[in-house]
C-alpha cells in the first residue's frame, strides 16, 4: 500500500512526476502534469534537462493512463457514430421508453409496427436496455460537444487520477456517470435521449471540490468552474440538468467518501462505500424500472 516517502504514516496515491515516488498533499508541488516532491523541485531549479525525443508524450500518457483512455473510448465511439447507421446511436444514448423511428412518420413504440414500416426499433431501460445507463456516458454526436466535454476531462481528470489511484478514479468516473444516468431515468421524459460524457465530468468536478477543502487547497476557481457551468446548463433547455445535477451529486457523495477515509488503514473503507454508493444507485434504477413497467 502505497504511502508517502517523507511521511511514512500517510496514504498517498498521488506520485511526483520526475521520481515516481508517493508523496502526500502536504509534500506536493504541482506541475505542469500532476505534482513533484520538494526534492525534485529543488533539483529542478539546479538544472533544466533537454527533453527527449517522445519523452514528453510517453510521460503524459504514463501520468495519466486513465484519463487518456476515456478520451480515448469517447473519440472512437464518436468516430463510431459518424459512419455508423441511426440505429447504433439510438442503441447508444439513453432513453427509458422504447422507441421506433420511421422516416417521414410520427414517434411509433409498437415493435410489430416498426418492423412493418421498416423502421428503427430502440428498446429502453425499462425495457431491459440496461446498457444505456452507461454507454450513454461514452456517445457524442456533435464534434463541439465531444470536444468540450473531452477538454474538460482533460482539466478536470489528472488531479483526481493522481490522487485517488487509477482503480478508484475509474470507478468514480463510471459511478458520476452512472448517477447522472440514474436522475435522468427519474426525472427526464422517457422519449427523450440523452448522451454525453457531461455528468460523469460533473461528477469528477463535485469530488475534486470536497478533497480539496478537506485538504485545505483553494478551491475558489473550482467553485466558480461550477456555478457557471450550473448556470449555463439550466439557461439552456438543449442540456440535460438531469445529468449534470445527478453526477454532481455522486461526485460530492463519492468525493466525501475518499477524503474522509483517506488514512492508509482505511483503504477497504472506500472500496466499501463505492460499493455501497453502486447498490444505492442500482436500487434507484431497479425501483423506476418497476415503477415505468
Amino acid at each position: 500500500m502505497p504511502v508517502c516517502y517523507r511521511h511514512p504514516g500517510r496514504e498517498s496515491h498521488i506520485r511526483c512526476q520526475r521520481c515516481d515516488r508517493p508523496i502526500c498533499p502536504d509534500c506536493m508541488t504541482p506541475a505542469s502534469v500532476g505534482f513533484q516532491c520538494p526534492e525534485c523541485i529543488a533539483e529542478g531549479r539546479r538544472t533544466v534537462r533537454q527533453p527527449k525525443r517522445g519523452y514528453a508524450a510517453r510521460s503524459a500518457f504514463r501520468a495519466m493512463p486513465v484519463t487518456w483512455t476515456l478520451i480515448g473510448i469517447n473519440v472512437a465511439i464518436f468516430l463510431l457514430v459518424q459512419v455508423a447507421s441511426d440505429g447504433v446511436l439510438y442503441d447508444l444514448m439513453l432513453h427509458a421508453r422504447s422507441f421506433c423511428t420511421i422516416p417521414g412518420a410520427t414517434l411509433v413504440t409498437d415493435h410489430a409496427t416498426c418492423s412493418t414500416h421498416g423502421g428503427t426499433f430502440s428498446p429502453g431501460v425499462a425495457d431491459g436496455g440496461y446498457w444505456l445507463l452507461l454507454t450513454s456516458v461514452f456517445t457524442h454526436q456533435q464534434l463541439l460537444h465531444l470536444a468540450f466535454n473531452m477538454f474538460s476531462l482533460w482539466m478536470i481528470g489528472p488531479p483526481l487520477e493522481q490522487g485517488l489511484g487509477k482503480a478508484r478514479y475509474l470507478a468514480t468516473y463510471l459511478l458520476c456517470g452512472l448517477a447522472g444516468s440514474a436522475l435522468v431515468y427519474w426525472a427526464a421524459d422517457p422519449y427523450t435521449p440523452t448522451l454525453g460524457a457531461s455528468g460523469a465530468i460533473f461528477g469528477l468536478l463535485g469530488a475534486l471540490i470536497v478533497l480539496f477543502v478537506r485538504r485545505g487547497l483553494p478551491v475558489q476557481q473550482l467553485v466558480i468552474v461550477a456555478a457557471l457551468n450550473f448556470y449555463l446548463t439550466f439557461r439552456n433547455a438543449g442540456i440535460s440538468w438531469q445529468a449534470h445535477l445527478g453526477g454532481f451529486i455522486g461526485g460530492l457523495v463519492i468525493g466525501a467518501i475518499m477524503a474522509f477515509t483517506a488514512d492508509v488503514r482505511q483503504k477497504h473503507l472506500q472500496w466499501s462505500g463505492l460499493a455501497g454508493a453502486a447498490v444505492l444507485l442500482v436500487v434507484a434504477i431497479v425501483v423506476r424500472s418497476v415503477q415505468l413497467g
